[in-house]
């Protein structure tokens, strides 16, 4: 099995994640404008057209080489329909990558699906991207988000403080990390068949000491 880097699909039990595209520019605006939906982002609600500006350049990622970043749609195995999202980050050094940007609508029946969707993610950056370290963090305050991360598999590590400035305040960053030996070992039948896979074409940002 292989995964075009230019055009990810990953399919999961109750939901798929799958690269944007133009006509879902409608629900990303959405998200990133609503002041309740981003409130425990890293940055504030964005405009309207800061919205559709951020929307073209994660399209525009799709053509980078090599592809660093990853912005997929959330989306039911059946309904093509994208009711959230979440991101990937590959880092410059070592063999690191960040899941981020993780938001569901809160209508619908994928509203619960942030678990799902974090170890699609996972899974895809320690399979074809050959990822070994994957971290992720979130806001000291956010009520539920510890739970999340520890179903994608992930362990607390560190609490920055004052990492970012929101809503008019410093908020304190909590972060969680799993390494790719550890992880594989938890992983589902859905999430083996993505840590198999290939990449479909070269990945040129191979990570040092691999």
């Amino acid at each position: 099995m292989t995964i075009d880097l230019r055009n990810v699909e990953l399919i999961g039990a109750r939901l798929r994640l799958r690269d944007l595209r133009a006509d879902d520019l409608d629900v990303y605006q959405r998200i990133f404008t609503d002041p309740q939906l981003t409130r425990y982002m890293g940055t504030d609600s964005l405009s309207v057209q800061a919205a559709a500006a951020s929307f073209d350049a994660a399209l525009r990622s799709r053509g980078e080489t090599p592809r660093r970043k990853y912005t997929l749609a959330i989306t039911a195995p059946d309904d093509d329909t994208m009711v959230g999202t979440i991101g990937l980050l590959v880092e410059d050094f070592g063999s690191n990558a960040m899941i981020g940007g993780l938001v569901v609508v809160p209508e619908g029946s994928l509203r619960a699906g942030g678990i799902e969707a974090g170890r699609l993610m996972a899974a895809f950056a320690f399979g074809p991207l050959g990822i070994h370290r994957v971290w992720a963090g979130h806001r000291h305050d956010h009520p539920v988000m510890d739970t999340v991360m520890a179903g994608v598999g992930l362990t607390p590590e560190a609490r920055l403080r004052q990492l970012y400035r929101t809503q008019g305040q410093w908020r304190d960053v909590c972060t969680y990390a799993a390494l790719r030996p550890e992880w594989a070992a938890t992983a589902t039948a859905a999430e083996r068949r993505i840590l198999a896979s290939r990449p479909a074409e070269a990945r040129e940002h191979a990570a040092a000491g691999r």
